[in-house]
């Protein structure tokens, strides 16, 4: 028996063992055994699969089947979560086959016994190297940490019955670019990153994030190790999270952190304070560049001088540092080695942005904290050599831009391209209304009509409704003139952290949520506390957005179709995503830009890209519709 004819043979069984006994899910079938012949074959595969698919049991069952050392990479925490804590616990209960998954995460998400030793034993606390002068780490949260360290095996962040401050974790954690490794490190033996990836690389299936994964693409494999069978959903984020992995970031708080390090061992006051106020000057000279592009010629003169003086304080850091002894105690050594990584990877940075070589671009992003951002352009070679050229890639998301293989390099190599729909009836279920009565969203009395929009939505709806802006401008404005306005809760972004205000959300049926563009993807609210989805204009991007600025001169004429279109259709489809979840969900997508109705160039584009709702550009339409969903009366035809 084949592969592929094994696993649907599995995914029977498999799906029978499901609370209900499962459902029939032709696209779960067919992805299933497109997967299967990808891993058979060694070739590559796309596939779109859409909410309700089951995708992640169409991966993980073949995967496993195989026996071959798979990596599964996510962009969303909650993805994450339901693969190590549901799926793969599910599959190794009652799939016929003896394998081990573990989840892996970057360092930084792990406590460092060093650090806390050193903290523990410090009594002027000169070891916080995460904290800004004017700061300080809390110390009933650094009690609370220490206490569950002597309890915890994994020391993962996410174990913590309470979210400390990113102060006091940058306390007790560290980084790639300040981790001297477990063997050079004086608490390399009960390191628990360390113990987290020894796990992984023993395990037959690992669970990462994309950034983590991105990084090991970039490091020739140094992060996760060999493996036969690559997996990215969500992978329409793949080509942008690369892009960063690739590159690197400088900030005045990197060289803040290596002087307070510095000033805890050296006794050289000037070494110390010259790297921290090289910190500030970067700060200073960073400041009124934010939101800038940083071409060949801005890197001279003021910033280049500013970044010259930082190096060179950095290579003094580095010498006097080679002159401590190596027998200086655990403390000592600890923090000499962790500054040693972080100068020498701050001297490199440095140099990579005085040199800014083509196929890089550079900006700043950023206001009272600014941050020198440098990333590549295109990772086509990167990926078509380091994942495509050497391990069979499963890639899968809702939404797949049309674009997507000639972007990351995946058309040089062999793939098959699918689309298994989704088992959703979404023109019985849902409806698309298009506002086309509104005004161009790029006029004067937009925002009026905007609000007058969302209002009569709002009440049609009886709260239960989702308001998606792409920009925190709009959805301010949008507030603060419906906030008393309307007889429901207003919850907005920013008014708490994301997992509080979906809590909130779900808690409170009739409730309100506004939010930008990070509750457009990821976002999961089945059930009668969301009939309405508004989302206020097309998500065309900036056009001042520097990685898409220097993408779009590489291609030329065609950039808006190759670079603006294909990712305006993904973002929107993610955006009416968020309605429909589960079978008993019923709603309203309005999409409140009349260009979505009256552009003929690309207006099919972006309406193919979106799941198939019953369409309409009547507000009367769409009001009785969320009317009778509200009363829960029968939906008029």
């Amino acid at each position: 028996m084949g592969l592929a004819e094994e696993t649907i043979e599995a995914l029977g069984r498999i799906t029978a063992e499901l609370p209900g006994g499962g459902e029939e899910r032709p696209g779960q079938r067919e992805m299933t055994e497109a997967v299967a012949r990808s891993i058979a074959d060694g070739t590559h595969l796309v596939a779109a699969a859409g909410t309700g698919t089951g995708k992640s049991l169409a991966y993980l069952v073949p995967a496993v089947l195989s026996g071959r050392r798979t990596v599964v990479a996510t962009a969303t925490k909650a993805l994450q979560d339901q693969l190590a804590q549901k799926d793969l616990p599910f599959l190794a209960e009652h799939l016929d086959v003896d394998f081990d998954y573990a989840v892996l995460k970057g360092r930084s998400n792990y406590v460092c016994r060093q650090r806390l030793d050193e903290i523990e034993t410090d009594t002027t606390q000169l070891g916080l190297e995460g904290m800004a002068d004017t700061d300080s780490v809390d110390d009933a949260e650094l009690e609370q940490i220490v206490d569950w360290v002597e309890r915890t095996a994994t020391g993962d962040r996410a174990e913590l019955d309470f979210e400390p401050s990113g102060r006091t974790w940058a306390s007790v954690s560290v980084g790639p670019s300040e981790c001297p490794g477990a063997r050079r490190c004086p608490k390399g033996d009960t390191c628990f990153a360390e113990d987290a990836r020894q796990r992984a690389f023993a395990a037959d299936v690992i669970v990462v994030n994309t950034h983590l994964y991105a990084l090991d693409l970039v490091s020739d494999s140094g992060v996760l190790g060999e493996h036969e069978v690559a997996v990215i959903d969500e992978a329409h984020q793949l080509e942008d999270i690369v892009a960063g992995a690739a590159g690197f970031e400088l900030t005045a708080g990197r060289l803040r952190r290596l002087a307070q390090t510095i000033k805890s061992i050296i006794a050289d006051e000037d070494l110390a304070t010259g790297l921290a106020d090289a910190g500030e000057e970067l700060g200073l000279e960073l400041e009124p560049l934010a939101g800038n592009r940083l071409l060949g010629a801005d890197i001279d003169r003021d910033l280049a001088r500013v970044l010259n003086r930082a190096r060179d304080r950095a290579d003094r850091a580095m010498h006097a540092l080679r002159k401590i002894p190596d027998d200086s105690g655990p403390d000592v050594v600890g923090r000499k080695l962790r500054a040693l990584q972080a100068a020498t990877h701050l001297i490199v940075d440095i140099d990579l942005a005085l040199d800014l070589v083509d196929g890089r671009v550079a900006w700043v992003e950023g206001g009272r904290n600014p941050t020198l951002k440098v990333a590549s352009i295109d990772v086509a070679d990167v990926l078509s050599e380091n994942l495509f050229g050497t391990r069979t890639a499963v890639l899968t998301s809702a939404t797949i831009p049309r674009n997507l293989p000639g972007r990351i390099g995946l058309d040089r190599s062999e793939h098959e391209l699918i689309d298994v729909g989704s088992p959703f009836d979404f023109a019985e279920a849902g409806l698309l209304y298009c506002a086309a009565h509104m005004p161009d969203p790029r006029s004067d009395d937009f925002a009026d009509a905007l609000h007058a929009e969302i209002e009569a939505l709002i009440m049609a709806a009886g709260g239960r409704t989702m308001a998606l802006f792409t920009s925190w401008r709009r959805m301010e404005a949008a507030r603060d003139y419906l906030l008393d306005r309307i007889p429901y809760a207003l919850l907005a972004q920013g008014d708490a952290p994301k997992p509080a205000l979906v809590e909130r959300f779900l808690d409170d049926e009739e409730s309100v949520l506004f939010a930008t563009m990070s509750f457009w993807q990821g976002v999961d609210l089945p059930g009668r506390s969301l009939s309405c989805v508004i989302i206020d204009r097309l998500p065309f991007p900036r056009p001042d957005d520097p990685l898409l600025q220097a993408r779009r001169e590489r291609v030329g004429p065609a950039a808006f179709r190759d670079i603006d279109l294909p990712r305006a259709a993904m973002l929107l489809a993610q955006g009416a995503g968020r309605l429909i979840r589960s079978t008993d969900d019923r709603g309203v997508v309005a999409v409140l830009d009349s260009r979505l109705a009256t552009n003929r160039s690309y207006r099919w584009d972006l309406i193919d890209a979106l799941p198939p709702l019953r369409r309409t550009k009547s507000r009367d339409e769409a009001i009785a519709f969320l009317r009778a969903i509200r009363d829960s009366v029968d939906v008029p035809a």
